[in-house]
């Protein structure tokens, strides 16, 4: 964690450790996912690595999935070394359709069910959105919304098909004002989130729960992709002064994953410390013309 009066610097943050995530304090007993199936994407890294951890820690049976091999392989040691738990990775491309599928069906074949599925996966750069190219555009938009819905739909198809509840985390943003810089993402995000809202109501009928989280400024290993002068001014983006931490987000995920939110769906639960009552990032630095 990071002083309120030190904003972090990006050549020396790295994020919470493997041994942290492994010893971190949590409000839940060891044994409340014992014989769940946890699916979480883009857990190689940040916020999706941090909800590994937990899970495995609670009893789930966790398997995650990404692009990076070398990152995937690194969570699932880690998690045997300290947590004393074997998970699954899988290497998938969620923009990818077909990829997708071939993944969750072939857990549904050998685990029977997925108890959660938790879409981390995501990414976007941070540029005014009059110089984006097209690609760029594409790119972004592929990964945070396509790549999202594939994942959800495919599972959604077999809990539909098998008869079995269903449960979808989205991880997403806070879009209601926007996101300076990152136009891109936030209308991926937005999409998300009303996609979310739309289908909590459609498939009701099925047993399938959606809710998504908007983080605000979390330390993640991510936040080393901005310049510092804008590193200056991130904690100050909120009331408490400070960055979250990638455990914020991830007990959050549990509240929704356990029995706890079974009433719940079609929300956003915001993790932002108040920012989004109080001010925002501008994860390229404030343009002249706000200062």
């Amino acid at each position: 964690m990071s002083d309120e009066n030190q904003p972090l610097q990006s050549s020396e943050y790295g994020g919470m450790s493997i041994e942290e995530l492994a010893t971190a304090s949590t409000v839940y007993r060891e044994d409340l996912l014992d014989g769940q199936t946890i699916v979480i994407s883009g857990a190689g890294t940040g916020m999706g690595r941090a909800m590994a951890f937990l899970a495995a820690r609670l009893g789930a049976k966790v398997v995650i999935c990404g692009r990076r091999e070398e990152k995937l392989q690194e969570v699932k040691d880690g998690i045997k070394q300290h947590v004393g738990r074997d998970i699954e990775y899988a290497l998938v491309n969620i923009r990818d359709p077909e990829n997708v599928e071939t993944f969750i069906t072939d857990i549904f074949n050998r685990h029977g069910t997925i108890h959660a599925l938790i879409n981390s996966a995501g990414g976007q750069f941070s540029q005014a959105a009059i110089d984006f190219s097209r690609k760029g555009w594409l790119a972004v938009v592929d990964t945070n919304l396509n790549g999202t819905w594939w994942m959800m739909q495919e599972a959604a198809k077999k809990w539909r098909d098998t008869g079995q509840e269903g449960n979808i985390i989205n991880i997403a943003a806070y879009v209601e004002r926007g996101m300076p810089q990152s136009a891109h993402s936030c209308a991926a995000r937005a999409g998300v989130i009303y996609l979310s809202k739309t289908v909590s109501t459609e498939w009701a009928e099925h047993n399938i729960r959606v809710n998504c989280i908007a983080p605000g400024a979390i330390e993640t290993e991510g936040v080393t992709q901005y310049p510092p002068e804008a590193l200056q001014e991130f904690h100050r983006a909120n009331p408490m002064k400070r960055f979250g931490d990638v455990w914020d987000v991830a007990e959050t995920t549990i509240y929704l994953v356990a029995p706890s939110s079974k009433f719940v769906t079609g929300e956003v639960i915001t993790v932002d410390g108040g920012m989004a009552q109080h001010g925002w990032v501008w994860p390229m630095g404030k343009p002249e013309y706000f200062k």
